[in-house]
């Protein structure tokens, strides 16, 4: 029997809330809940879940913009036990519907109302009243709002709150149990869906309090959006030190809002992908000096590469701040860290093993260990951030892994200091805006066409969103289209932001084909367009 224990954010909220229960432990732009408050609304909540049905272990799913409520529902998934399964509101409809089918959900949160920044209506209570009938594992529908109204076929989540006990779910936590299964695409086939324990994630946690220096005066802003695992990453680490967690409800990237909300909310620390930075140094000189930056004391980068014009333009915009890059998967937490001092010395690399990372190992094509440095393989990490498996998949769990070892599918290599560097990432996956998308999801929607014989689908550098979606296609013999058509077809079969935005006709001859048949996108991103030297 094991005599030591873990807390769990089950545990971490509640201790907490008897410590510090009058300090503001999270809030977003209308709403701010004391710690004693968030873990009573979270008790009442996963009480409330239960009360439908709930059992440990039991999975539900949520579809939201960002906003509090996000932070009381994982809370809430760990108060009782079960499993969060967030839905990334960019996908097409068929898409959340395998995601929550896969996981065999039972219940679904759904945000209602209306943007209180605008007034205009969330499409989220429409959109699930037409997958409804797609949904045969869900049992309840809970929806939620700024000014809670009521909607047929759905329970009020601020009614049911208030119907449920306040007390802590007797349930048992422990470390080993899941919290969040995250569903990310697969570069064959359908999404795998990332099951995230408890112990994967507060080892994030205490990794990222000593990396990154969190404490308990610490705000952070969640800008990017609360159902991708970068929020998750970045939002109880402040908890667990008795800090402070503003999710950022802006739904359109408003870089002069951001500056604001910086100033107006004292925010000590954001992460951010290179086109959130670049948006903000591109506004004018007199609109960035209306805003008190001083509180800003860390900064991430991550997602994508960054330029070294980019770094300087931050650093000088946020004078008492520095600056961190990281690199990491859904599956594997922050692997490698570029820390402040090394920004400018470092340009392209990602930085080097974060504490209590085992040293990243490279493979060849043949399988063998990359001793040398220097020499491409593909990256492999080893540390206790890592997830439990694919959910319902074990050969995909199976071929992720060599012994305790993950692989992401990226190619990467070490230079004579150490330090890594990554040369393809997931296997040619395209990052957009700090979205991940695999071009095998849209060469698979675009090839649904009749007249397109053959697609290679490549990031093309963009200035904007770092990397933008382009199709390289193939018409069949005798046929013609123009790109409208091609993306035009593409609408609705997947996720707006993976639809793509430039589209390039080539001759069959004219495709890049290994020896095997096999297109090499490599070789298009090398015609096409490629990262500009970052030196």
């Amino acid at each position: 029997m094991k005599n030591g224990h873990w807390m769990t954010a089950k545990d971490v909220l509640r201790v907490n809330a008897f410590k510090w229960p009058d300090k503001i432990g999270i809030k977003d732009l209308y709403k701010a809940y004391t710690f004693k408050q968030w873990d009573e609304r979270a008790c009442r909540l996963a009480n409330a879940l239960a009360d439908m049905g709930m059992k440990k272990g039991d999975r539900f799913a949520v579809l939201a913009y960002n906003c509090v409520e996000w932070l009381e529902i994982y809370a809430a998934a760990a108060k009782g036990g079960f499993i969060c399964v967030p839905l990334m509101f960019r996908l097409a409809p068929v898409e959340m519907e395998y995601n929550i089918n896969h996981s065999e959900c039972k219940v679904f949160i759904v945000q209602g109302g209306s943007d209180p920044a605008d007034g205009k209506e969330f499409p989220w209570i429409k959109q699930v009243d037409e997958m409804k009938k797609n949904l045969p594992t869900m049992a309840k529908y809970v929806s939620f709002a700024f000014d809670n109204p009521h909607y047929d076929g759905f329970i009020s989540y601020e009614d049911a709150l208030a119907k449920a006990s306040p007390e802590e779910p007797a349930t048992a936590v422990d470390a080993d149990d899941p919290w969040v299964i995250m569903y990310t695409g697969g570069t064959t086939g359908k999404p795998k869906g990332v099951v995230k324990t408890h112990a994967s994630l507060f080892a994030q946690y205490f990794i990222m309090i000593f990396d990154h220096q969190f404490n308990f005066d610490d705000c952070n802003l969640l800008v990017m959006p609360c159902c991708h695992v970068n929020s998750l990453f970045y939002s109880f680490v402040a908890t667990w030190v008795g800090g402070t967690v503003m999710a950022y409800n802006m739904i359109s990237f408003n870089p002069e809002n951001l500056l604001k909300t910086f100033s107006d909310h004292k925010v000590t620390f954001t992460s951010l992908v290179p086109t959130h930075y670049i948006m903000m140094l591109a506004l004018p000189d007199d609109v960035k000096k209306k805003y008190d930056l001083s509180t800003v004391k860390k900064l991430l980068i991550s997602s994508a590469p960054a330029r070294r014009d980019t770094k300087l333009g931050v650093l000088k915009m946020f004078p008492n701040s520095e600056l961190n890059e990281a690199y990491g998967s859904t599956e594997a937490g922050i692997v490698t860290v570029l820390k402040p001092n090394e920004q400018l010395t470092k340009l392209g690399s990602c930085g080097r093993e974060v504490l209590g990372t085992d040293l990243i190992r490279f493979y060849d094509e043949e399988g063998n260990l990359v001793t040398k440095p220097n020499e491409v393989g593909e990256l492999y990490s080893r540390s206790p951030m890592l997830f439990e498996e694919y959910w319902k998949d074990p050969e995909k769990t199976k071929a992720a892994m060599k012994g305790e070892y993950f692989s992401a599918g990226d190619m990467g290599y070490r230079d004579e200091e150490g330090y890594i560097y990554l040369v393809d990432r997931k296997a040619n996956m395209i990052i957009s805006g700090g979205e991940n998308i695999f071009p095998s999801e849209v060469e698979n929607c675009v090839g649904g066409n009749p007249k397109v014989k053959d697609v290679a689908v490549i990031g093309v550098p963009h200035e904007k969103w770092g990397e933008q979606v382009t199709a390289v296609v193939v018409l069949h013999e005798g046929q013609t289209a123009t790109p409208e058509e091609i993306t035009t077809f593409c609408k609705g079969k997947i996720a707006g932001f993976k639809v793509p935005k430039n589209i390039i006709f080539i001759k069959d001859e004219e495709m890049p084909r290994s020896g095997a048949g096999k297109i090499l996108h490599r070789m298009l991103r090398e015609k096409y367009g490629k990262w500009a030297d970052h030196q």
